[in-house]
C-alpha cells in the first residue's frame, strides 16, 4: 500500500518519472528473479551443511 501511496504522489509531482517507473519495475523484477532463485538454493544449502554438522550434537542431547 505504501509503494502504491509514493507512486501516487511521484504521478503527481513528476508524472513521466511515474510512468517509467511503472514500465521498468516488471522488467527490473524479471532481471532480479534469477539472483532470488539462487539465494534461496544457497540458503538451502547452507541449511543442509549445518543439519549435516550438527547431527552429532542432537543424537548426543537425544540421549
Amino acid at each position: 500500500m505504501i509503494k502504491f501511496l509514493l507512486w501516487c504522489i511521484l504521478l503527481v509531482l513528476c508524472w513521466p518519472l511515474a510512468l517509467a517507473a511503472l514500465v521498468l519495475y516488471p522488467l527490473v523484477w524479471l532481471v532480479l528473479l534469477p539472483f532470488r532463485v539462487v539465494g534461496i538454493a544457497v540458503g538451502g544449502a547452507l541449511e543442509l551443511v549445518s543439519a549435516i554438522i550438527l547431527l552429532p550434537v542432537r543424537m548426543l542431547k537425544a540421549i
